[in-house]
């Protein structure tokens, strides 16, 4: 999929989604292409041996890896399924139930009044574009997951 760059240049990436959900992520990259919302890294998760903490910490943008939910090993996550994206995982962190910042490096990205190239925010092309296929947004979740969209909204 080409994206726009955080050096201002188109780039190709890949991502890898189920089926179903194809057209959807198409057209909110579409969307984000258009505005030239900057994408760091769009590499599978398996260009990292799998390793979600890996992925985060070089500020990829992926979908499908099979794992567990952070925190709760007994279930899967949606990423699991292929119908979950996390984008510019530095600039959109995650806050586990503990407080902890995932990737670290993303701590600095948490006062999101602060605008920051790549940052996601409420009402942005991203959000709104996901919204109008029916996902939904992590960064609204009492334990803010910046970077996760999904279709079910887990």
């Amino acid at each position: 999929m080409s994206h726009w760059g955080f050096d201002g240049k188109v780039h190709t990436g890949e991502m890898i989604v189920n089926e179903r959900v194809a057209k959807d992520v198409l057209y909110v990259f579409g969307k984000a292409f258009a505005a030239k919302f900057p994408i760091r890294k769009m590499r599978p998760v398996s260009a990292y041996n799998g390793s979600d903490h890996a992925s985060m910490a070089d500020d990829n943008t992926s979908a499908f890896n099979c794992r567990q939910v952070v925190g709760n090993p007994g279930r899967l996550s949606q990423h699991s399924y292929g119908d979950a994206i996390d984008i510019n995982t530095v600039e959109n962190p995650y806050v586990d139930w503990s407080g902890r910042v995932h990737p670290a490096a993303g701590a600095r990205h948490l006062d999101r009044w602060r605008r920051t190239k790549g940052m996601i925010r409420s009402g942005d092309v991203l959000t709104r574009a996901f919204r109008a296929v029916g996902w939904e947004w992590g960064g609204r979740w009492s334990n803010p997951d910046y970077q996760h969209f999904s279709r079910n909204g887990r």
